[in-house]
């Protein structure tokens, strides 16, 4: 990590309160109101998914080598407890889990016909470890696997953050599950909650799950910055001024889907120190605007957002001045 990088990464942590990147306590990072942020920051969501097959090591590794300032994993629990980077709770839309174990599936009733899911909490790592993750997104990619959020931490420490996800913790707490102790035992584990290696490698915990969020906060009492992520349902009780203020309560931003912002959406979140994080910007999505980079360059520079989730590391636009040329 250049020192220009680890400087910038600093200086946003001192903004938003990302206690991984300054060695003061949670209470003092909650106390910060949001300052503006000298460089926008670019997480790339699964990786650069664009270019490369979802929540993969390659995956990952590009988006390293495309600028990355967060590299994102959403989690999932194998049979044995093993945290695992994948966006699904289930393994068929990106592997070969038909074809490698094809008896091992639930059938569900979905809108009165019968569905067959494999689920990941029904396969132990070593199984998982078996399946193909890359083919289903190109030839070229066959036989990248499932990391391991250990391996995620592996390859990422030092070069940028992580922004894991606690992807359906309720559905993983009914099954006997304490997503939430793994992932903070695992960052223990690292060493990345304080310290010299998470002033390296900052964390940001995300959620759609407020309650998953408030257990991190009140009951684990995690020194990281916690993240509400917001989509339309969630609209109208999150999204409100007595909603940002209810979240300020346990989490230091919001990442609502970015049909949901506007300008004054993101001042208000502003005003009470909430960051705020869209997502998903994507060159195969980007609406009325010409390409991403367009769309990416309007929700920084002119609604003010203080980061996206894209899955075109490469085309984040890091100053303003880039608009013109967009």
């Amino acid at each position: 990590m250049t020192l220009e990088r680890r400087g910038f990464l600093k200086l946003f942590g001192a903004s938003i309160g990302i206690v991984a990147a300054r060695d003061v306590s949670y209470a003092q990072a909650r106390g910060n109101q949001i300052s503006a942020v000298a460089r926008k920051i670019l997480v790339a969501h699964r990786g650069a998914s664009a270019y490369a097959p979802e929540h993969t090591l390659e995956s990952y590794q590009l988006a390293l080598k495309q600028g990355a300032d967060f590299v994102e994993q959403d989690l999932q629990i194998t049979r044995d407890g093993i945290l695992v980077c994948l966006h699904d709770l289930t393994l068929e839309r990106t592997t070969n889990v038909k074809e490698t174990f094809p008896q091992r599936f639930r059938e569900e009733p979905v809108n009165g016909a019968p569905m067959r899911h494999w689920y990941v909490s029904d396969f132990t790592l070593q199984e998982i470890k078996q399946l193909d993750a890359g083919s289903w997104f190109d030839p070229k990619f066959k036989g990248a696997r499932v990391p391991t959020f250990q391996e995620a931490i592996d390859l990422v420490r030092g070069k940028a953050g992580l922004y894991p996800e606690t992807k359906a913790p309720e559905v993983y707490g009914a099954r006997g599950f304490d997503m939430e102790r793994l992932v903070s035992d695992l960052l223990k584990k690292n060493r990345l909650i304080s310290g010299s290696a998470a002033r390296k490698t900052p964390v940001i915990i995300q959620s759609f799950s407020p309650e998953s969020l408030k257990k991190l906060f009140n009951r684990l009492k995690t020194a990281l910055p916690l993240v509400l992520l917001v989509d339309d349902q969630m609209r109208a009780r999150w999204l409100t001024g007595a909603g940002l203020a209810e979240a300020k309560q346990f989490a230091t931003g919001i990442g609502p889907a970015k049909a949901l912002i506007d300008k004054t959406l993101v001042m208000q979140a502003h005003a009470v120190g909430l960051t705020v994080t869209p997502y998903t910007f994507r060159s195969s999505n980007t609406g009325r605007f010409k390409n991403v980079r367009e769309e990416m360059n309007f929700y920084l520079y002119d609604l003010g957002v203080d980061a996206v989730f894209t899955d075109n590391p490469d085309q984040f636009p890091r100053e303003p001045a880039e608009r013109a040329g967009a």
